[in-house]
């Protein structure tokens, strides 16, 4: 049993490190997109702490979700938090899966690459559009008589520029659509493009459905804060997804020949193939012969006797 475990736990290592190997290789090719999907993700925070400058308490707007569905309270507001907060998780321990497991499918650089593309798409127009309108807040500690509704003005350009925890949990003014969403609901799309089991890709679409619910149920958003999270979210990941070069496929074991090539590789392979052109060895150029003559290519002449 002893022996097993040793000799199951130098396999985990051994494919750990040569993952590690891989990814890092596509790290040092792509970290320029991976750092400046990270800085739109500042930008965004930024721009929500932004207009909470700007927000003031009113009336609770009408709204047909918080007919149709039972406030929560104060007091469990922190469920929908829960559950974005395993969704949030899940995905992240999921796209590191190919450092663990045999069967892969995924980059884990290269998947977060295009996550991180998806995100700041939407969170773009998501900043325009919180920003063109500000409408008074439902969540509690936005109401009017909350300490937290208006914030005073900043002392100073660092007060502006930090971001704490206190600003993400308790912002106001950033409704239109919701954030919350848009993360949620561009990992369920991942998975369901990237993903290997249907029963979590269906779970990942019910989950998703439970959380809009709770979201309004907690009065964090008005119903149309989700509702346009919905559309909105799913054409920018339709649109963006079509204009990104596709993620090579590893189910099929040849992961190491669909490692995107490098610059360098791109020409020596160029090089190559015309090479081969001006030599007349294409491999092509003898199926067009075979077609056009219906009698094979003399051997011999490719051997060159």
């Amino acid at each position: 049993m002893t022996l097993y475990i040793g000799r199951e736990a130098s396999k985990l290592w051994k494919r750990v490190c040569a993952e590690t190997s891989t990814e890092i290789n596509l790290l040092a090719e792509n970290w320029r997109y991976i750092l400046a999907g990270l800085i739109c993700q500042y930008i965004h925070g930024l721009a929500a702490k932004g207009v909470h400058y700007f927000h003031r308490p009113g009336p609770i707007l009408q709204d047909v979700g918080f007919y149709l569905l039972p406030e929560l309270g104060q007091d469990k507001g922190h469920i929908s938090e829960m559950l974005f907060t395993c969704v949030f998780l899940s995905f992240i321990l999921w796209t590191f899966h190919p450092f663990i497991f045999k069967v892969k499918k995924i980059y884990t650089v290269l998947l977060w690459c295009r996550v991180l593309a998806f995100l700041s798409a939407s969170q773009f127009l998501r900043v325009i559009t919180f920003y063109s309108t500000q409408l008074p807040g439902p969540n509690y500690h936005c109401r009017e008589g909350s300490k937290l509704a208006r914030l005073p003005r900043p002392q100073s350009v660092l007060e502006v520029l930090l971001i704490n925890s206190k600003g993400v949990m308790f912002g106001c003014g950033d409704l239109i659509f919701s954030s919350h969403m848009i993360f949620t609901l561009v990992f369920v799309l991942s998975y369901q493009k990237y993903g290997s089991h249907r029963w979590i890709k269906n779970l990942g679409w019910l989950v998703a459905v439970v959380q809009s619910l709770l979201i309004i149920a907690s009065r964090k958003h008005y119903t149309v804060d989700v509702v346009v999270a919905w559309y909105t979210v799913n054409l920018v990941v339709f649109f963006v997804d079509k204009k990104l070069p596709e993620l090579p496929d590893r189910s099929g074991g040849a992961a190491t020949l669909l490692l995107p090539l490098t610059t360098k590789d791109k020409d020596e392979k160029s090089k190559e193939e015309n090479h081969k052109l001006l030599n007349g060895n294409s491999v092509d150029d003898w199926v067009i012969m075979e077609d056009t003559n219906g009698i094979p290519p003399n051997t011999n002449a490719m051997n060159g006797a």
